[in-house]
Order: structure tokens, then sequence, then C-alpha cells
């Protein structure tokens, strides 16, 4: 069985750990073992099964190289208690596995947890203030709204187009947007980017929309100091002045400007872990619990790294402004620990950025439920903040500026034209779409035929004109709009009516108007000789 990734969507953490097991199931070599003069079939060691448990999730794309043997020790526990493996007695119910010669086997069937069911999260539709609806002191004015009909000598200039009666219109001012559409505005609009990056038919399967305070994201992106970090507005809500003095003392190490530089060995160790404890006591993540199944569906996009940062980035807009401010200064100073070779090793068996990992991954991202694939899950993430959290942490400025930009055309003074439908909606609306050619020639011939009827009419009864004008200007016309002449004309007897024909007269023919016939000359005898 061939590993594969589990992208985006809801249950990913229960899809990953059914497929983990379906692996384990197949790749792990079960062979013959002898304990206490007994021999038994198809089992494996403890170490045999975390040496295989720990390449596969290794080499699995979903987890990455950075799993640790203890980890996979922890995971393999969590196999045990839920009866995905047991011990050659058939125990099992409990974690109390070791790396260790114990042997174990798999039970006729590992059972594969089904999807729970969660209720449907309704949509909050945003209500935009009525467009109709003028600011106070103003008036709608109506722009002239006298009806205005092109003549034949504008058609004649203009004849390749069809232009009918212009409607009356009239300026329409918006209601001035309050903050809270301004807050709500920002909602919507965030949640819609995020579904479009996960790619998502609905958020609601991954978040509960109605949990997410708008208020939150509009802070988030705009109370920010120099450095981009959060400034909050309720003061009881930073971090103890201990707690920020013992993580700029680490982070940067051995300039310390809090602290006076230590005269014992071991000082720097001891400061890590006060700063661990203060974490780790915390009731809840820095990621609500409600934001896990939306976090961990992003994990599914760490392939592509344009759209995990993007998706990670509107994430964690959504924080309460706390949780975001405590999430930027822990993750900064995790990350700069785990650069700074001048800072003694603060463990002498784990490597500086993996212990960071494994000490704040579950105080950043867990489950409320027991969710058996929490660290495996939270590690990963934490390393991909790590390694982009000046990315990650910052506000996402493509989407801050489409959410101006929308806030300020819906604050824009507009032109409404009589019968038209034009309140603004969310989304914005398209102006246009591309039709067929076959759909764009009925609705020329059949939308624009009444005013060009009219103005054939015209044509047709203006005296002012030559005949020889007018019929240039019928032909012209005809050639443009077959279908509006064809109905006014259908026949030629219909068109010759309105240019009859004159009776032509036969010019006189010139004749000798003589009253005797023509005669030759004859010479007479009248002179005289």
């Amino acid at each position: 069985m061939e590993p594969r990734l589990v992208g985006p969507g809801p249950y990913r953490a229960t899809r990953l750990w059914n497929e983990i097991i379906e692996l384990f199931r197949a790749g792990m070599p079960l062979r013959k073992h002898r304990c206490r003069f007994k021999s038994y079939e198809r089992c494996f060691k403890a170490s045999e099964a975390v040496d295989c448990l720990h390449d596969l999730l290794g080499s699995n794309q979903n987890f990455g190289p950075e799993v640790t043997r203890d980890q996979t020790v922890k995971l393999l526990k969590k196999f045990l208690k839920n009866h995905v493996i047991e011990d050659i007695k058939g125990r099992w119910g409990k974690e109390d596995f070791q790396d260790d010669g114990h042997l174990y086997r798999f039970p006729p069937s590992s059972p594969l947890k089904s999807y729970p069911k969660k209720p449907s999260c309704g949509k909050e539709v945003i209500k935009f203030p009525d467009w109709n609806e003028p600011k106070a002191g103003t008036s709608q004015e109506h722009i002239p709204g006298k009806s205005v009909t092109m003549n034949s000598e504008m058609w004649y200039k203009r004849h390749s187009i069809a232009i009918g009666e212009v409607p009356a219109c009239k300026l329409v001012f918006r209601r001035e947007l309050t903050q809270k559409n301004t807050e709500e505005i920002w909602k919507s609009m965030a949640l819609s980017r995020l579904q479009k990056v996960l790619g998502l038919d609905s958020l609601d399967e991954v978040l509960d929309t109605k949990l997410v305070n708008s208020k939150h994201i509009v802070q988030n992106a705009y109370n920010v100091n120099k450095q981009g970090i959060v400034t909050l507005e309720d003061k009881s809500k930073e971090l103890p002045h201990w707690i920020l003095s013992a993580m700029k003392c680490l982070a940067n190490w051995p300039s310390c400007s809090d602290l006076k530089q230590p005269t014992y060995a071991g000082f720097e160790r001891d400061v890590f872990k006060t700063i661990v404890d203060y974490f780790n006591q915390m009731k809840e993540p820095l990621l609500p619990f409600h934001f896990f199944d939306v976090f961990v569906s992003v994990l599914g996009l760490l392939q592509k790294h344009s759209k995990a940062v993007e998706a990670l980035q509107i994430s964690c807009l959504l924080l309460p402004p706390e949780n975001r401010k405590r999430l930027q200064l822990l993750v900064r100073m995790m990350a700069r620990i785990s650069l700074n070779k001048d800072l003694p090793a603060l463990s002498e068996s784990v490597r500086t950025r993996t212990l960071m990992v494994q000490a704040f991954s579950h105080c950043i991202l867990c489950s409320k439920d027991e969710i058996d694939l929490d660290e495996l899950l939270a590690a990963k993430l934490v390393s991909f903040l790590m390694d982009n959290y000046q990315e990650i942490l910052s506000v996402p400025s493509a989407l801050k500026s489409s959410i101006e930009d929308h806030v300020i055309h819906l604050q824009r003074v507009q032109i409404k034209y009589a019968g038209a439908d034009t309140d603004a909606t969310f989304p914005p609306p398209s102006f246009c779409h591309q039709i067929s050619t076959d759909e764009f020639e009925y609705q020329r011939a059949t939308g624009s035929q009444e005013p060009l009827a009219t103005l054939l009419e015209e044509i047709v009864m203006n005296k002012e004109i030559s005949m020889k004008d007018k019929k240039k200007k019928l032909k012209q016309f005809q050639k443009s709009y077959p279908e509006v002449y064809r109905v006014r004309f259908p026949t030629p007897e219909t068109e010759a009516v309105l240019f009859p024909e004159k009776s032509k007269q036969k010019p006189p023919i010139l004749m000798w108007a003589l009253k005797k016939p023509f005669q030759p000359f004859h010479r007479t005898r009248s002179f005289r000789m």
C-alpha cells in the first residue's frame, strides 16, 4: 500500500489515523518469535515496531523526517490503548508500551475510527446598508430625467450603434458604514478567501464561523507596532513582565538587556524551563480548540508552500488578539533560539530545534477531544511556523487591500437608473459575463426592436429630407437591422408604396411641320438669261 497525501478537508486527523494504521499493518514484518520456551507465530518485537513505524512516518509526506523516535513510541502506546496492537497474551487498553524486546501482534482486525457527525454550522449572511437609504441631511436630487430620443441625423452619423431612449437616473447616497459593518465585511471576505485557498465547498465542517469574532480580525489587522506585533487594548491580557524578560533573555542571548549576565552554569536552562512551564499550564492552547480542525486542514497544503502560507496567514488573523500576540512572541523566540549558535545547549540529548518543537507543540495546537495524532500534527505545524513565522504572522497585504477597496466602493456615491437593481451584495456581482454569438444576435434583435422601429418610422415619415437621402438612409438601415426592416416592409409592394413610381412620358418627336410632302428641287425658268 502506497502512502498518499491527505489534503485539506473535514476530519483530516481521523483520515490520517486510519491511513497510518493501514500502512503499519501492511508494512510491519511478521515472523515467528520465542519467549520463555514458547513459540509465537506472526508477531514482532516492540523495538522492531518502533523501527518500522518510525521509517514509515519519516517517509510519509503527511508527517516528514522530523518525526522523532520518542514520538513514534508515544504513537505506539496509543495503538496499544486503542487495540490497534496487543501483546502476545491478548492484553491491550493501557499505554505501557516500551521500546524493548516485548512481543506484540495485530488483532484480527484493527479498529478504524469512524467520522464523527458534527452539527451543521449555519452560515452568516452579511447585511450591507441599503443603498437606497440616503445620508442624514442629504437629498436624492434627480438628474434631469427628460427622455432623449435620437433623431435621424444623429442616427445617420452613428448608424452602427443601436441607441434607444436614455432612462431617468438619480444620484444615490449610501448610508455611512459603521465600524460593525466594516468588521463584518472583514470577517466575510477573510473566510471566503480562506475557503477558496483550502479548496473546500464550505468551511462548516472545519470551522464554526459563528465563533469567529469580527472585531478581533480588525484589531489584528490594524493594531500593530513597527515590528508587526499586535498591540492589545486590554493591558491586563499582556504576558507577565517576568515571562517577557525571560523570553527576551534567551531570544537575544548573549545580548540580554533585561537581565544581568548569569554567573552560574545552567542558568539558560532554568530560564527555558520557566518559560515552558508557564505556557504549558494554560488551560487552552494558543490556537483555541475550535480552530483545531481548520489548522489541521491547512497542514494538507504544506506541499504547496505559497498556499499553505496564505491559509495560515488568514487563519492566524482570526485568533483573539491576545492569543495572536503570544503566538507571535513565542514562535519568534523559538526560531531565534534554534538559530542562535552562541546559546549553550538546552538539552544534552536533543537538538535545540527538536527541543523547541517538543516543548511548545502542545501549548500551540491540541484538540479538546482526545485525538491520537495531536502531537505529530502539532509538531508538523510548529516546524512550519518556525521556518516561516515572519510571513505567516504578518497581516496578509493582498487581502487587506482588496477589503479596503471594497469598503471604499460601498461608500462611494452611485448612479442608479430607474428600474435597475444596483444594490450591492457580497460577494460583489460580476458586471458582465460572456455569452454565445447566437444569444448576442438574439438579444440584439429582440431587445432593441422597439426603439429601432420608432427610429425607422421617423425616417419614413420625415418630409424634410429628399427622396434620394431617404432611400439612402433606409438602405443603410436595412443593411444594419434587416429583421426590424423586414417587419416594417415585409414585401416589396409595401416598400413600393413609400416610393410610388411616376408615369414616364415619352419626349415628343421632332418633325418638320410641312403642309405638303417634301418635293425635290426643280430648276425653274424664273430667272432670265
